[in-house]
């Protein structure tokens, strides 16, 4: 094992059950809606006719595909940053172990996320880590997504 790997190690373990990064607010508008139905080919109504999800579906109005929650993960505006591993030239999305979505995210809505470093280990010549993902939604009871992220830390 080298140094720099253990080094992370002893870094990461110190941090497990703490929050480790959280979002700023981030808007999910219906031209967002829109571009990730394009590129998923997902066009359902209940994303994209907003006239009918208005009238039909049963959240009273446009609401965003769960994996577009998926697909910003990570990638919203970070008001506390995630920490850097000394050493560390990469980290992989190496998966999930469970992903629920107990509340709709309405279009217009603004979301957030909140990271929580839940494990680590050593995986050969790398850390795995697991982080429990939270992303809320202002103003709503139950959050959006509740996702088990496993990332992996190169050296």
């Amino acid at each position: 094992m080298t140094d720099r790997l253990q080094l992370g190690f002893e870094q990461m373990s110190a941090l497990v059950g703490e929050i480790v990064s959280q979002s700023e607010w981030f808007e999910i508008t219906q031209q967002r809606i829109d571009d990730y139905a394009d590129v998923s080919i997902d066009h359902q109504w209940i994303h994209v006719d907003v006239e009918r999800a208005k009238q039909e579906s049963p959240y009273g109005g446009p609401i965003a595909h769960g994996n577009l929650m998926l697909a910003l993960m990570g990638h919203m505006p970070m008001a506390i940053q995630s920490p850097k591993v000394e050493g560390q030239k990469l980290g992989i999305n190496y998966g999930f172990d469970r992903i629920r979505f107990p509340a709709p995210v309405h279009a217009g809505a603004r979301i957030r996320e909140t990271r929580t470093l839940r494990r680590v280990e050593i995986k050969g010549d790398m850390l795995e880590t697991m982080m429990e993902v939270v992303i809320e939604a202002e103003g709503s009871a139950k959050p959006v997504c509740v996702a088990e992220r496993i990332g992996r830390i190169v050296f």
